[in-house]
């Protein structure tokens, strides 16, 4: 999975089928729903998650218990205690690695393009693949 940091943050349970192996968020920055397949990792933690969240709405809700998402200062804070400043890496920045890695690899373009939830960039592309 290397989806936007606020969309993990923002994943709901609704949108989540464990049976099935998938995750299908909206996506509001490209503006579609996203078909995401959940690995055996994802799928191990999402289910040690469940007993302590599944109730709410949220996967990853606040630590303020007030109903609302984690917050973006939550992850920051998260990455700083690893070690891992700003000025090293951000959460945003494994999106960029997970690309990098995967083309080096010989993965599809459109395929990582695909996962990373990108629309295309070439217009007359865009027009026809509505994907």
């Amino acid at each position: 999975m290397f989806q936007r940091p606020g969309e993990i943050r923002q994943m709901l349970w609704a949108d989540v089928d464990l049976m099935v192996r998938e995750w299908r968020p909206y996506v509001s920055k490209t503006d579609f729903h996203h078909i995401v397949p959940l690995s055996n990792q994802a799928i191990d933690i999402l289910e040690a998650v469940q007993p302590l969240t599944g109730g709410g709405q949220y996967v990853f809700p606040s630590s303020r218990g007030d109903g609302r998402r984690m917050s973006d200062n939550t992850i920051r804070t998260a990455h700083k205690s690893l070690g891992c400043d700003s000025d090293v890496m951000t959460a945003h920045g494994f999106r960029t690695t997970a690309s990098t890695l995967l083309n080096e690899q010989g993965w599809s373009p459109d395929a990582i393009e695909r996962q990373l939830a990108q629309t295309p960039f070439d217009q007359v592309r865009a027009a026809y693949n509505r994907w």
